[in-house]
């Protein structure tokens, strides 16, 4: 996914030539979708972002850098932007204690927008060193997501060590009991999915209940099954590898798709 990678240096926001040339390690990251200049849940990524950054990132002023970032972005068509906390090397042979704190831009086309996917079963241990954050585990989780795109699969499934679904590589798995929406279990490690947020916000809203609750994948078996992202959105799962065989109640989707994209708010100007 190609892109516009700017620096944020001295208070403003620089294109960069070419590709990094020294090492670099993600402290935090976020991404949502702007669709002709309009993003969900904006202030919840904002709050995502700045609230996970470490203390020596305060003195690039992360605020100013969000706002800017924000400004920056291009409002027609269908955008996916990345910003992103790093520990940066000065050269090549400094010393992890020798990279400093870097914020950065990466304004990306959004790709081709899908309402199904299909899961695969991690079957090793959970490859997450901070679960919680969104960043430090991007390159193990992309490793995830390209197993499971070597089984035929779009997202790869992790699971809590008695067997729980924790989380996806990119996405977070809810489902649906009858008419009331299961969310994963607060105990179980996972970043703090925007999408969900809003989705269950909106579902307490409507007055639909919403269930913490915690399963293995063979207790899917027979529910409809949603992985949520803020690029896709909800996604109806239609095939799991070696997993449950999923349900999809007709209309459902689009209805709290339609409904979520109603909340979509212009990004700010200033």
């Amino acid at each position: 996914m190609s892109g516009v990678v700017s620096t944020w240096r001295a208070g403003r926001l620089e294109p960069r030539e070419g590709c990094d040339l020294h090492p670099a390690r993600i402290a935090v990251a976020d991404s949502w979708l702007v669709d002709d200049g309009r993003a969900l849940a904006i202030d919840l990524h904002r709050e995502r972002f700045l609230g996970a950054l470490p203390p020596a990132f305060e003195s690039l002023d992360p605020a100013g850098f969000w706002d800017a970032a924000l400004r920056s972005i291009g409002r027609e068509g269908a955008r996916f932007p990345r910003v992103e906390a790093r520990w940066a090397a000065a050269s090549a042979r400094a010393a992890p204690g020798e990279w400093r704190p870097q914020l950065l831009l990466r304004e990306r086309p959004a790709p081709e927008l899908r309402r199904a996917i299909r899961l695969w079963t991690h079957p090793g241990p959970d490859p997450r060193t901070e679960p919680r954050t969104k960043g430090p585990d991007l390159e193990a989780l992309l490793r995830l997501r390209t197993a499971a795109q070597a089984a035929g699969t779009e997202e790869a499934v992790i699971l809590e060590p008695d067997g729980a679904v924790a989380d996806g590589s990119t996405t977070c798995l809810v489902w649906w009991l009858g008419d009331a929406l299961a969310i994963p279990d607060p105990d179980i490690p996972r970043v703090d999915s925007v999408t969900l947020r809003s989705l269950a916000g909106l579902a307490t809203a409507l007055g639909v209940e919403v269930l913490p609750d915690r399963r293995g994948p063979e207790e899917l078996d027979g529910l409809e099954v949603w992985a949520l992202n803020a690029l896709h959105g909800p996604r109806i799962v239609t095939g799991w590898v070696d997993g449950p065989a999923t349900a999809e109640q007709p209309g459902r989707l689009e209805a709290w798709r339609r409904r979520l994209s109603a909340l979509r708010k212009p990004l700010p100007l200033g």
